[in-house]
């Protein structure tokens, strides 16, 4: 239900009778999924020729009413038939769909192709789970599995929420469903809902009323209302969300009005008050949105103003949703995304507060909370580790209690290693851990999956070091003292050296080749002339820029002379190369010497008969890299 009030805007329809005729145009079908009406609407498209348009609408129309086989349905016929021009905004729902229906290997595959990078959802799932300082132990709240029950905030020692109790009232044109109305109730010790009883008229009205909160001592409340009039937005027309402020006057609600940040141009949903009544947190697609629902904040004035919006930045907000913001008393957000990675739909994240305006990164609070559907909506309790968050994982809203546990944590370092151009993964490749004072403390070799694990120890500073031969080994640092961070995914990319020097080549038969002049010698001579130096120097330079590259200097000569002569001519000047690069600073144990004498010629003259150019380029010095 949350998601087909608030995923876009809240619209007010006036649906005629359509289907009089058993058989509707595609027209008619258009029309109302214009305006929003998706459940006549899926059943209009149904009925017509499936084009694209209309495949595509039709799957829009099941996923924004939470119908995700029947999503899944209408979105496979269109990617198997018009893969090529299906827009990319389609992978992100019909990916999400998938995963509502727990087929998280294909919803895996389409996210990838949207997002550019590969994912794994249960396998992230089972980090984060793990991750995550806490775990839950849910209770449904209500044994009406249909009420619609979203919205849950803390008032006094009950709680209020929005639902669809009121069955009797004008049907709501997205889903078909009443109009949602704000109720108060008790929670008794088995978690359950009782007492369940309205807000009275000067709160609910014939629009949608939802997500209140209240100051600390119960007398001022900050609720959500659709608008009164119907404005044309990005060519549709819509009646934004809005936040309303009212009073407790004597024994009744009063003073109701609308805050000054609300628009006819732009929805403002889910305001948070802080338990000092200072800052007003809330969701928005308002100008400066980074996606399609940001979290803002306002700072409420001494004489009841309100600043101007600050949007809270892409450590937290995504290209997607962001929505349902919560902030405990030490600052520590929750607040529900789409954006973030998770277990598909909207996931329950919770992030640390740095500082006045800056929150740390999102940590995903795990499967024993988060499902495949909509979670959101999550209220704590932190002195007794109880509380409260919606979820539509039956299909309807419906508010759950948990209780939180500690998590028994297990500190973790895992990652996978890729090449840095093609971001392929690299098995084979070697990853070290080393402790502050860069002593090893264990090494791995990465398996086909590219990945590594390590086990760490709680308030520890590390190094990770990844190597594989032919490339720079690359390395970072991290710590296991941030709070909550006890599982790091590192993913180390590392380049090769073909990639990073132009003077670096692979060859066809896989063996790698440092490309430098040639050295050329006197006859009969293996010292080091002033040429040779300066070619040197350049090899010199290249190790010491890459200090774990190891090399096989190699020396060949032509074919005149005795084969025996050739032999132990090339191998003095091999090793005569060799003893340069150690008095110019580089360790002997990086590098290896071998003569080839005439063995291994560039050039294979008949009878040996070569010219001098022939000649000339047989001998020559090679600089192989080993690793």
């Amino acid at each position: 239900m949350m998601k087909k009030i608030f995923y876009i805007l809240f619209i007010f329809c006036s649906i005629t009778t359509l289907f009089a005729q058993k058989k509707v145009s595609v027209k008619q079908a258009h029309s109302l999924f214009d305006r929003k009406s998706y459940v006549k609407a899926a059943e209009a498209y149904e009925q017509c020729e499936q084009s694209q348009k209309v495949l595509q609408n039709l799957g829009d129309c099941y996923y924004f009413n939470f119908q995700m086989n029947n999503a899944v349905r209408a979105y496979g016929q269109l990617f198997f038939t018009y893969k090529d021009s299906v827009k990319k905004e389609v992978y992100f729902r019909y990916a999400n769909a998938l995963k509502g229906t727990k087929d998280f290997d294909k919803g895996d595959v389409i996210m990838s192709e949207y997002l550019g990078f590969d994912q794994n959802t249960p396998k992230f799932m089972k980090n984060v789970t793990r991750n995550t300082p806490h775990s839950f132990k849910l209770e449904m709240m209500s044994k009406n599995k249909t009420n619609g029950d979203f919205g849950i905030a803390f008032y006094g020692d009950k709680v209020t929420f929005a639902s669809l109790r009121n069955a009797d009232e004008k049907a709501y044109g997205w889903n078909d469903r009443p109009y949602l109305d704000l109720f108060m109730a008790s929670v008794n010790d088995k978690g359950q809902l009782v007492k369940v009883e309205p807000f009275p008229e000067s709160i609910n009205t014939k629009k949608h009323e939802s997500n209140a909160t209240f100051s600390a001592d119960g007398k001022t409340m900050y609720f959500n209302r659709t608008g009164d009039k119907q404005v044309e937005i990005n060519n549709e027309r819509v009646a934004t969300v809005k936040i309303y402020k009212a009073e407790y006057v004597g024994d009744k609600w009063t003073n109701v009005k609308m805050c000054s940040f609300s628009s006819d141009e732009y929805s403002v949903e889910h305001p948070f008050l802080t338990k000092d009544g200072k800052k007003l947190y809330f969701a928005s697609d308002m100008k400066g949105t980074i996606g399609s629902m940001d979290l803002f904040v306002v700072d409420i004035l001494q004489d009841g103003t309100f600043s101007q919006p600050r949007n809270l930045g892409e450590t937290i907000n995504t290209i997607h949703r962001e929505q349902f913001p919560f902030l405990t008393e030490d600052g520590t957000l929750y607040f529900a995304s789409d954006g973030h990675q998770g277990n598909g739909n909207l996931d329950i994240f919770m992030s640390y507060k740095l500082d006045e305006t800056e929150f740390d990164k999102p940590l995903n609070l795990g499967s024993t909370i988060n499902s495949e559907m909509d979670d959101f909506n999550f209220i704590l309790d932190e002195a007794n580790d109880k509380g409260y968050f919606a979820s539509n994982r039956t299909g309807d809203d419906n508010l759950y209690t948990f209780v939180r546990e500690d998590n028994k944590l297990q500190y973790l370092v895992e990652g996978e290693v890729r090449d840095m151009k093609s971001s392929e993964l690299l098995p084979g490749a070697t990853v070290k851990l080393y402790n502050e004072k860069g002593e090893l403390l264990e090494e791995v070799l990465v398996g086909k999956d590219g990945d590594f694990t390590f086990n760490t120890e709680p308030n520890t500073k590390y190094k990770i070091m990844a190597f594989k031969d032919f490339y720079i080994p690359a390395e970072a640092e991290f710590d296991t003292s941030v709070k909550g961070k006890v599982y790091i995914d590192l993913q180390m990319k590392v380049e090769s050296y073909y990639d990073a020097e132009d003077i670096i080549n692979k060859k066809e038969d896989g063996t790698v080749l440092i490309e430098l002049e040639n050295i050329y010698f006197d006859l009969d001579k293996w010292n080091i002339k002033p040429q040779a130096a300066q070619v040197l120097d350049v090899l010199v330079g290249l190790l010491k820029k890459y200090p774990y590259m190891e090399i096989q200097i190699g020396s060949h000569t032509d074919t005149r002379a005795s084969e025996m002569y050739n032999l132990r001519l090339s191998n003095r000047r091999a090793a005569s190369a060799l003893e340069y690069l150690v008095q110019n600073g580089i360790d002997r144990k990086r590098m290896k010497s071998v003569g080839y004498g005439e063995s291994k010629p560039l050039i294979i003259c008949p009878k040996n008969d070569c010219t001098e150019s022939e000649h000339a380029t047989n001998r020559r010095c090679t600089f192989m890299i080993l690793k």
